[in-house]
């Protein structure tokens, strides 16, 4: 497609609302028009903060392509950086300690945030006003006061605020969400979703990972947040972007040894006129686990992640469908971010600000219902 069309393709999206996600009450962004990066050549990505685990992946996948150029790396903690530097082969001089610093003197066309979930909304308000693009990993944020700064920032400044889930490089839920969308499972009556593994700790995250993940005031909470935000996102996806009429939450902690100011298990339940979505959160599951129950009228659909089952019939076989790959600039977050700010593809859904926006407020809901439970099961 010809570059100039894809910018107005972005433009309008982002303008008219992506995929009609603004049904009913939902937000809307309103960005008079983004402005797309005119660079050529491999994408000059700035990282802010090392503090994530998932960066490791960054700077792996900056070894290997040659589309993707690290030029400039924030993190307040020397010592966390010249360990990665030394394990990635990194040059001492992408470092800097001030994140404003970085932005003026790299340059990047876009940041990996990669910070605690509370640290997105001050690296938004560095970002956006220099017209740099951010890609925060999920959730966006975990109260709407922080999502709604970041959204009348990135609508002042035309920049755009993308959201990375591992869940949107699927496969098998896109395959899911087109049958949905093509009639095929008739209309959708529930959704069960299950994401989580052992713990953090159980897994291995390093100690500056857990500081700020097993940190309320930082994360949010523990599961309910870190993984209640998967489903919170494929839900309003599927959903066209009706927001649920009623969420209420639970949670508990399992192993209050090892977490012992947040919670590690959690469920949330999204009640909408004709639909039901129960998102099962937990750091206590035996297994790596980012699996989806689809549910309509007469089928059903199961997406793993590599696989997708579909049964129509009570009693009959699961029929294992073969998801098709997935389109190029869909195959990873990086791919997708280079192509999105030069305006070589429209804004995703998943990734989008408008979706999040609805995602963070569920979130907000399920918190605030998980402390009124856990009060009112003290009550005498």
């Amino acid at each position: 497609m010809h570059s100039t069309t894809c910018t107005l393709i972005v433009i309008l999206a982002v303008m008219g609302g992506i995929s009609h996600l603004a049904r009913g009450e939902s937000a809307k962004p309103k960005s008079p028009q983004i402005n797309l990066s005119s660079q050529t050549g491999p994408l000059r990505v700035g990282i802010v903060g090392l503090v994530h685990g998932h960066v490791e992946g960054l700077l792996q996948q900056a070894r290997e392509r040659d589309d993707l150029e690290i030029v400039g790396i924030f993190e307040p903690n020397r010592a966390l950086f010249d360990r990665l530097a030394q394990k990635y082969k990194l040059d001492a001089k992408l470092y800097y300690s001030s994140l404003e610093k970085m932005l003026d003197s790299a340059k990047p066309e876009a940041v990996s945030v990669m910070t605690s979930i509370k640290d997105h909304l001050p690296t938004v308000a560095a970002c956006a006003p220099r017209g740099v693009h951010l890609l925060v990993e999920k959730p966006l944020a975990f109260s709407n006061a922080d999502a709604e700064q970041m959204n009348q920032l990135a609508q002042q400044y035309g920049v755009l605020v993308l959201t990375n889930y591992e869940t949107s490089w699927y496969a098998s839920l896109r395959e899911a969400k087109r049958q949905v969308e093509a009639g095929e499972l008739g209309s959708i009556r529930k959704m069960i979703f299950r994401h989580g593994h052992k713990g953090p700790r159980e897994i291995g995250c390093s100690e500056e990972f857990l500081q700020w993940l097993t940190d309320p005031e930082q994360n949010g909470g523990g599961a309910i947040v870190d993984f209640g935000c998967y489903g919170a996102a494929l839900a309003t996806w599927l959903m066209h972007g009706e927001r649920p009429t009623n969420v209420t939450a639970t949670a508990t902690t399992l192993k209050p040894t090892k977490y012992p100011h947040v919670d590690d298990d959690a469920t949330i339940v999204m009640t909408y006129p004709n639909a039901t979505a129960i998102l099962q959160a937990s750091w206590a599951w035996t297994h790596d686990n980012k699996e989806a129950d689809i549910h309509a009228e007469g089928c059903s659909l199961h997406a793993g992640r590599g696989s997708l089952l579909f049964a129509r019939e009570e009693n009959a076989d699961s029929q294992q469908i073969d998801a098709p790959p997935l389109p190029p600039h869909l195959e990873n977050e990086w791919t997708y971010l280079r192509k999105t700010i030069r305006g070589e593809c429209a804004v995703d859904p998943l990734s989008s600000l408008e979706l999040n926006l609805i995602v963070v407020d569920i979130l907000d809901q399920a918190r605030q219902s998980a402390a009124q439970n856990r009060e009112t099961s003290k009550a005498p």
